[in-house]
C-alpha cells in the first residue's frame, strides 16, 4: 500500500506543471486526497483536497483559480494541475490519503488527519 508522486521540477514563473498521484495495494474509491506542500522551515500546508465518496473538491485560498484536482479511476491516480505558478508555489509537494467510507472529509486541508503519505516532489518556480 503506497502513494507514489510524480511530475515535479523547475518552471519559470507563469508556467505550469502538472503533479501525479499514482495509489497501488489500494483503490481510492472511499478516500480523501490530498495535496501538501512545505517549504524550507515552514510547516507543511494543505494546498488541494479530492473526497473521492461524493466528487467535492477543495482549495486552499492561495491556490484557488490556478490549481486543479482530478482523478483518473482506471489508472488510480490524482492529479494537481497547477498553473500561473508564481515562486511562493516552491515547495516539496506531497499527496496523502486517509479512508473516508461513504462520508465526506471534515477538514480537508489539515494534515493530521491523513494516514498514508508519498516520498514528495520538488517543484521550484524561478526564472
Amino acid at each position: 500500500v503506497q502513494l507514489v508522486e510524480s511530475g515535479g521540477g523547475l518552471v519559470q514563473p507563469g508556467g505550469s506543471l502538472r503533479l501525479s498521484c499514482a495509489a497501488s495495494g489500494f483503490t481510492l474509491d472511499y478516500y480523501a486526497i490530498g495535496w501538501f506542500r512545505q517549504a524550507p522551515g515552514m510547516e507543511r500546508k494543505g494546498v488541494s483536497c479530492l473526497s473521492n465518496s461524493d466528487g467535492n473538491t477543495y482549495y486552499a485560498a492561495s491556490v484557488k483559480g490556478r490549481f486543479t484536482i482530478s482523478r483518473d479511476k482506471v489508472k488510480n491516480t490524482v492529479y494537481l494541475q497547477m498553473n500561473s505558478l508564481n515562486p511562493e508555489d516552491t515547495a516539496l509537494y506531497y499527496c496523502a490519503a486517509y479512508y473516508t467510507g461513504h462520508g465526506g472529509v471534515a477538514a480537508p486541508l489539515q494534515p493530521t488527519q491523513y494516514t498514508l503519505w508519498g516520498q514528495g516532489t520538488q517543484v521550484t518556480v524561478s526564472s
